[in-house]
């Protein structure tokens, strides 16, 4: 075969390539926009509603969780004026939690260190205990209100775990204390946005991030 032939091949499939590149750009937008404007917390159900409202197919061509995040990002920092105050505000409140779980070696997690928290989102935060009983306790202890919660969570070999979680309000911020009881919850969870290990942030990191924005 010529290489003007090859090249024609690679050629039009480019070509064809680009309506469905561009459909999944235009997903990850609106998906990003549901997410930022609707309360969405859920990545795959954003981009399966993105995809019905742009008359797509919501079963496939896609575009990735960290295509959507990208998105996003781009749209908080556009349309989202009060943005950039109302993440500082939150890595404050999580840098006083923090402070106060100071002998569960605290770590933040999530969005509110990612950059992509809004008024709506959780301050998330992992507590290192040898089991859960004692971060409980130390609750009860300090008379704090609070609830518990358990999400099944994929874990990096493929395998269902049972994290437990306490949720609690404090003033207008509510905190979401995931309990990394015993050495099997040394290693960081799988972000749900990219399966990687999570991201953490010690107390020095998170100072770190609010001195940047002094």
């Amino acid at each position: 075969m010529s290489n003007h032939k090859r090249s024609s091949r690679r050629a039009h499939r480019s070509q064809a390539q680009r309506p469905a590149d561009r459909l999944r750009q235009h997903i990850a937008i609106e998906a990003a926009r549901i997410l930022a404007e609707d309360g969405q917390r859920n990545y795959r159900m954003a981009k399966e509603k993105a995809a019905i409202r742009l008359g797509a197919d919501p079963r496939s061509g896609l575009p990735s969780n960290t295509e959507v995040e990208q998105a996003l990002r781009e749209h908080q920092q556009l349309y989202q004026n009060n943005h950039a105050a109302n993440l500082e505000t939150k890595r404050k409140a999580a840098l006083k939690a923090m402070q106060f779980f100071s002998p569960f070696r605290p770590k933040l997690v999530g969005s509110v260190l990612e950059g992509t928290a809004d008024q709506h989102s959780r301050i998330s935060l992992h507590l290192f205990c040898e089991t859960p009983d004692q971060a409980v306790g130390f609750l009860l202890e300090n008379k704090l209100p609070f609830d518990q919660e358990t999400r099944r969570i994929r874990w990096h070999d493929g395998d269902f775990r049972d994290l437990e979680l306490i949720v609690m309000d404090a003033g207008e911020h509510t905190f979401e204390l995931a309990l990394m009881a015993g050495p099997g919850w040394r290693q960081p969870p799988p972000s749900p946005v990219d399966g990687k290990p999570q991201r953490r942030a010690g107390l020095a990191a998170v100072q770190a991030l609010l001195d940047e924005t002094d």
